[in-house]
Parts: C-alpha cells; structure tokens; sequence
C-alpha cells in the first residue's frame, strides 16, 4: 500500500478504492505455466493423438475414411466420429483388426477400445 493509500484509509475514506498495481511478477510465472503444461501434457498428446489418426486413415479403405474421423482419444478410448449408422456398423465389423494394428504400431497410446459416435457432420474427403 503506497503512503497516499495509507492516508486515504486512516482519514476514513475506505469507500474508495484504487486500482491494485499490476502484479507482472505473476503474469510472468503464469507464461512460464502455460509453457510447461504445453511441453510436458498437451504436445506430446498431440503427437500421439496424430500418429494415431495418421495411421487410422493409411488402415481403412478411402470410401470408409471418407465417412469417419478421429475424435479424441482419453482413458485408452479411441473415439471416432462417423457420419452414417451404415458406415458405423461396418467399422464394427473391421474394428477387432483395426484395433489390434493400432496397439501394434502405437503401443504408448494404450488403445483399448474404439468407440463409434454418430456425427452426421463429419465430412471428409479421403
């Protein structure tokens, strides 16, 4: 509290208040948080959340790949976003290959299941 402030709240005058002084030091220190969650959490997700939606496009047919994308992958959940119950159905029907390829070839994703979500706003184009 700066000596004015002092004065202005001994002489009874507390109704007023004055905007606090900008705290850099925090700004600062909230920087430097935001750069290590990037580094340490949210880039390496990313590049495993692209390795594996890379190889789910090499692994599918162009016509299936054409009707679904990744979604999110959480809790050894892989969430893929289809556009049509037709199209979902028949990844059901390759999802046991699909999945056990992903586990091979991504083995730190920790990919235990697939989900399928109906999403009629997907649109991809190969």
């Amino acid at each position: 509290m700066t000596d004015e402030s002092k004065q202005l709240y001994n002489s009874g005058m507390v109704g007023i208040r004055q905007r606090p002084e900008p705290r850099y030091d925090r700004i600062a220190r909230l920087g430097e948080v935001v750069g290590q969650l990037m580094d340490s959490r949210i880039l390496p997700r990313q590049a495993r959340f692209g390795m594996v939606a890379e190889l789910w496009g090499r692994l599918l047919p162009v016509e299936l790949r054409r009707h679904c994308e990744v979604a999110d992958i959480s809790g050894g959940q892989l969430k893929v976003r289809v556009d049509s119950p037709a199209y979902a159905s028949e990844l059901r029907l390759c999802c046991p290959r699909l999945l056990e390829e992903l586990q091979r070839q991504c083995p730190r994703v920790k990919i235990k299941r697939v989900k399928f979500i109906l999403d009629d706003t997907v649109s991809k184009t190969g």
